[in-house]
């Protein structure tokens, strides 16, 4: 079956040449220019990503965003249209996985939705799953971590993660003890070359990775100037 899409954008024109590209991949799309549609269609639809324009009226894609995470994990990517960090680091905040700013290039945006999905799938239960994973289950300290079928304990309490903290914190496992860089994490979760490398996103993300962790966030070291690190 092909993955199925929320785009949301007021801005008609934008919504439908994402939509006629992502067609082009066959995917399918759930396409909405008001924030009420698209609430009821994650309500009521199982959806594989979601596109969301911060700016909408009423409600923002922010709220949306922060809607989905009180259910789901599938990957969020934010449209931007101001240049500043303040909403990318917002978005990111709230569990989106990835931002672009208005204006884009429409095949640079189905670039960033194939990388998201390709994570989606290898780390969820029911999904393709890495041949070559050596250790299907990583553990610290009351930390369980199933790479299989993505699931995570602390304490023996299911801890929810959204993909990208799924990965930052499988990085830092599978390297424990070792001081692993930003700019390492950030080509090992997105690969592609388009990507900016940018020490924000990272630190964003580790952010709210500790903020899930609660008391045990001392897990994660900063090496100052260097990266991360959890220890053995």
């Amino acid at each position: 079956m092909p993955e199925k899409i929320l785009i949301v954008d007021d801005e008609k024109e934008i919504a439908d040449l994402v939509e006629l590209y992502l067609k082009n991949e066959n995917y399918e799309v759930c396409k909405f220019y008001t924030a009420q549609e698209a609430l009821a269609c994650i309500a009521s639809t199982e959806l594989d990503l979601a596109i969301l324009d911060i700016m909408l009226p009423g409600t923002s894609g922010f709220a949306i965003c922060q809607k989905i995470r009180e259910k789901h994990n599938y990957p969020v990517i934010m449209l931007t249209a101001k240049i500043g960090e303040t909403d990318k680091i917002t978005g990111l905040t709230l569990g989106a996985d990835d931002y672009i700013t208005k204006p884009f290039r429409p095949l640079e945006l189905v670039a960033r939705v194939k990388a998201q999905l390709r994570r989606y799938k290898r780390y969820n239960p029911g999904m393709a799953v890495e041949p070559d994973v050596q250790q299907s289950v990583l553990e610290h300290a009351g930390l369980t971590m199933n790479i299989k079928t993505h699931e995570c304990l602390l304490n023996e309490k299911p801890l929810t993660l959204t993909p990208t903290e799924f990965s930052l914190l499988r990085i830092l496992l599978e390297n424990k003890g070792q001081v692993v860089s930003a700019e390492e994490m950030f080509h090992q979760i997105w690969q592609d070359e388009y990507y900016t490398k940018s020490n924000n996103t990272i630190t964003v993300h580790i952010r709210h990775l500790r903020e899930k962790l609660g008391e045990s966030a001392g897990y994660i070291k900063t090496i100052w100037g260097v990266g991360y690190k959890i220890e053995k």
